[in-house]
């Protein structure tokens, strides 16, 4: 090993150069466009699309994957959408469903909504031959099983692991391609809403045989002083059916795009299908320190050439910077102490679930940084790499979690990938091995478990800590072992017991609070199942307050994690059904600060904060004793209410204030003061009543790359333009331009609205199919929908003519069922060639004449005007096909009709106050325009620049 310095030598300067003129052989395409979508069935087969039902099933022979799985399959009547999708979000609500999963119509007990299929068509160029193609999921929520081209690909249980199979023999170069892939979320892997589908991006990866493998490099870096030793492992993998030689180039590269080091290595080989591990070693002078205030990245560029060609250039983000937890004094980043000031938080959404564009990461992630999080625990499961990519950027510190417990080769291998895929995330501070293991946590096995698990991860990964999260009895089994301890919940030991008598362990609270409150309400409501916003203790564990007390006042507490940043689906404690949310957030399911954010903003960001609470709009309660609270970091604040002071109180650390005020109508205002003098004020105010609706976006502008996102806040106001905090108005939406509205929400843990407004896909079988030799009939007579044709037989018999028959004109009659209200969608007969030389009919009237047999498939949009509530008869006159051998299948089936009906009009009910619309750029540059209309207010509009952008590859 060499460690190789900045500067190089000329030659490897002119090599260097001759490189990078030549372009890299490595393609990663997006695919998360224009895909297939239908309900399959957990176990009746005919439901399921007869899917594994053949004499050979997809298991018994390469390439036999049938039903949906088939290349062939016709999926014409199914749905279109894109992914990243969630099938769950857009299912209603049911009080029988589960609980935990917000009672979502999925899952346990709900087989006709629990196995989703999808499907993608693409082609794939000819030249792309001789290349190693690579199909790679992010997630798919849950039982995933994969097949290209009627080849099964494989199955990945869990919804959380990203997955990738290795395709290339299995594609047709120069022709179509069918992916298919089957979800099956019958039994839920979580205890909390994972929601259902491919909920993460796809991708299309083209490499040659000679290549880095994905997530096949490893990034370390040691700090001295202000220079820096950047390791990189990095391994290669030759699929050449020979044994190679090649050269392996690295540089490295600030976020200026600056090259600050460099290293060469030649002579290197592989052997055919070998792979190897190659480590070098670079000095990097005056090292920028990723931190959280400045989260500089650097990026690993790493060649493979063979003979002076680039093979493949693989890229990795990483960060300098080092990190150490001490037993005393806790967490250090960069050799400076900070404390870890986090929150917990699953991966859902209003409005779209678990199906998050990359946006919308982002946007949480700031929120959070606002509230002066500084750290994210992801709970309780690997997160999307886009989470990941965020906090790199913009410096959250990450506990990253591993799913499941267990010593097996199965269970460990489920937390290698993990750790490869995500261990240049600089981000990271601890790996969690497990949560909550109540079954083993307090026990001496769960301790044993504990040290293999522990052991086999720093084999890994020895640079990051190891952390397990216990609920239980602390001083025995998981807590005894583990290498940061992780208290959950105050109420279940004395963490200074604790740290006595494991003096060698660092510790934090990795769950802590788990109070219930929902924004904006103020007084309990059984009735309708609202909580107080007021920071209290609840159903025996401590408030907000108590639990941050407790661990800044203790040095050898590393931080606390609040249970939890987000209010999210599913574990609706202390309710049970109609609630469907949680009431654990910091900030509610769209985002909208409870007022507890303005306390940790008090005690755990920069800037100077004053907060009232509540509002001051109680009609009815005029006299009445009202709890005014303030959250601030101000030395002293007064409070004067309606022109009248209160006086002064001081400010205790890491405290709020409070007083008693009867209610009148008015005004209420804190004063803050720093040092004695006069900071800054708040002003709360009796609004008017509501006048308008105002809609304020979080980004004025988005790319038009059909990815990119905007926000938006929708506001009841009064005339003043103030946001009347009582205000529960049914907003109407409407969208024109190059945009659309993906979800809607408002933060109402009971509300049962729609999230999603969708076309609604239903599929009409052409059946009861009889069949008539033409020469014996009056044709015209025949295909009229009174004919009597009781004396026909059966159509088709044995699957179509046998081989040496004479095929004559045959006519078909079969009939199709239209329900009146389906009249008033689009219907499409997805039609599929039954034989030569076709005349089609509806209710007697020529539909198609003449269709020739060289396309299998035809489309017909069915006009209602040519239909009729109940039955249909459509007609068929063709000669049927004949099979060339006994064993062959010949289509006998004429296809089935698509009824798209169109989504009702977008609309969400404000609460108290605010509603949020996530709106979508498409492709297309211009601008979008939101209109937001309620019954009694005046309107509101807003416009979105639609900007042309780079948009990234995609297929």
């Amino acid at each position: 090993m060499t460690l190789h310095k900045r500067t190089t030598s000329t030659l490897i300067l002119l090599f260097c150069i001759g490189m990078l003129m030549t372009a890299s052989a490595r393609e990663r395409l997006l695919m998360d466009f224009g895909w297939k979508f239908a309900f399959g069935h957990p176990f009746d087969k005919s439901r399921d699309f007869n899917t594994g039902t053949s004499y050979f099933s997809y298991m018994a022979k390469a390439g036999y994957g049938d039903g949906a799985a088939a290349a062939g399959f016709d999926d014409r009547t199914w749905r279109s959408l894109d992914v990243p999708h969630d099938w769950a979000v857009e299912a209603p609500f049911e009080g029988r469903a589960s609980h935990s999963h917000g009672y979502k119509a999925v899952g346990p007990g709900f087989p006709e909504t629990s196995v989703g299929w999808y499907r993608k068509t693409f082609t794939m160029p000819a030249a792309d031959k001789g290349k190693r193609i690579f199909l790679e999921f992010d997630g798919v929520s849950r039982d995933a099983r994969v097949w290209v081209n009627g080849f099964y690909c494989g199955n990945e249980p869990s919804g959380y692991n990203s997955f990738s199979f290795d395709v290339s023999e299995y594609l047709n170069y120069g022709g179509s391609n069918v992916i298919a892939v089957r979800a099956d979320v019958t039994t839920e892997e979580g205890w909390y809403y994972e929601g259902a589908g491919i909920y993460r991006h796809v991708w299309l990866t083209k490499t040659d045989p000679l290549h880095v493998p994905q997530y096949g490099t490893f990034v370390t870096s040691q700090v001295d002083g202000n220079n820096a030793k950047v390791t990189a492992r990095v391994k290669v993998m030759n699929k050449h059916l020979s044994a190679v030689s090649f050269d392996v180039h690295h540089r490295v590269v600030d976020a200026l795009g600056a090259t600050v080091a460099e290293a060469l290595e030649r002579g290197k080989s592989l052997k055919s299908f070998g792979k190897d591990e190659f480590v070098t070693e670079f000095a990097v002078p005056n090292a920028r320190l990723w931190s959280l205030n400045d989260p500089h990245l650097y990026q690993l560029h790493t060649t493979l050439t063979r003979d002076g060609k680039v093979v493949d250039e693989y890229h990795t983000n990483f960060g300098i910077r080092t990190i150490r937890f001490d037993a005393n004094k806790g967490f250090f980043l960069n050799g400076e102490h900070v404390k870890l000031k986090g929150t917990n938080n699953h991966q859902d959404h209003a409005g779209v679930g678990v199906a998050m564009p990359d946006g919308l990461q982002e946007y949480r992630i700031r929120q959070l940084k606002v509230m002066g999080s500084n750290a994210y625990r992801c709970s309780h499961n690997p997160p999307t790499p886009e989470l990941l990519d965020v906090c790199d950027r913009l410096g959250m510190l990450v506990i990253d979690e591993n799913r499941l417990m267990g010593i097996t080769d199965h269970d460990l291998h489920q937390c290698e990938r993990l750790i490869v895929r995500d261990r240049n995330h600089p981000s990271i501070i601890a790996w969690s091995i497990g949560n909550e293991e109540w079954a083993i946590e307090t026990y001496e096995r769960g301790a044993d478990i504990v040290r293999v698990m522990q052991a086999f991860v720093k084999t890994i990964d020895s640079t990051r800590y190891v952390n397990a999260a216990v609920s239980g009895a602390w001083e025995t089994g998981i807590g005894t072992a583990i290498d940061v301890m992780g208290f959950n919940y105050l109420r279940h030991g004395n963490t200074d017991v604790h740290h006595a008598n494991h003096p060698w362990q660092p510790s934090m609270g990795t769950e802590e609070g788990s109070t219930n409150t929902t924004r904006g309400i103020y007084f309990d409501d059984p009735e309708k199942q609202y909580l107080s916003a007021y920071d209290r203790p609840t159903n025996g564990f401590v408030s907000i307050q108590q639990g941050w007390k407790h661990y800044a006042e203790r040095d050898y507490l590393a931080g606390m994690f609040i249970w939890t940043g987000f209010d999210y689906r599913g574990e609706s404690t202390p309710y049970s059904f109609p609630s469907v949310g949680s009431y654990f957030g910091m900030l509610d399911q769209c985002g909208f600060p409870k007022d507890n954010v303005y306390y940790l903003r008090s005690w755990w960001g920069n800037e100077p904060v004053l907060h009232i609470l509540p509002h001051w709009n109680w009609p009815g309660r005029e006299g009445q004793e009202i709890d005014v609270w303030v959250y601030s970091n101000m030395d002293e604040v007064e409070l004067i209410v309606n022109k009248k002071s209160l006086g002064r109180q001081t400010m205790q650390r890491n405290g709020h204030l409070s007083w008693k005020v009867p209610y009148a109508p008015g005004t209420v205002e804190a004063i803050g003061y720093k040092n004695g003098k006069r900071f800054m004020n708040k002003l709360v105010s009796t609004t008017g009543t509501p006048a308008a609706v105002a809609l304020v976006p979080d980004r004025a502008s988005v790319k038009a790359d059909r990815e990119d996102i905007s926000v938006v806040t929708v506001q009841v106001v009064d005339k003043k333009g103030a946001v009347v905090p009582d205000a529960n108005h049914e907003v109407m939406f409407e969208i024109t331009g190059p945009g659309r509205i993906i979800g809607v929400g408002n933060g109402d843990p009971t509300s049962h609205e729609a999230d999603r407004f969708v076309e609604s896909v239903k599929v009409l079988s052409t059946s009861g199919w009889k069949e008539y030799a033409a020469q014996s009939l009056d044709v015209n007579a025949a295909v009229q929908p009174a004919f009597d044709d009781a004396t026909w037989h059966d159509a088709f018999p044995g699957g179509g003519l046998a081989p040496g028959s004479v095929p004559q004109t045959t006519v078909y009659r079969g009939t199709i069922q239209v329900a009146e209200t389906e009249l008033k969608g689009q219907i499409n007969w997805m039609f599929r060639s039954i034989g030569r030389h076709q005349k089609v009919y509806v209710n007697g009237r020529l539909l198609a004449d003449g269709l020739s047999d060289d396309v299998a498939r035809h489309e017909f949009a069915l006009s209602a005007d040519w239909l009729k509530p109940g039955n249909n008869v459509v007609a068929i006159v063709a000669e049927p096909f004949v099979k060339k051998h006994a064993w062959d299948n010949v289509n006998v089936h004429p296809g089935d009709v698509q009824v798209v009906l169109p989504p009702a009009q977008w609309q969400r009910k404000t609460f108290n106050g605010l509603a949020q619309i996530i709106i979508q750029s498409t492709r297309q540059p211009g601008d979008i325009v939101l209109t937001a209309t309620s019954k009694g207010l005046k309107s509101g509009s807003l416009v979105i620049k639609s900007l042309p952008a780079k948009v990234r590859p995609s297929l």
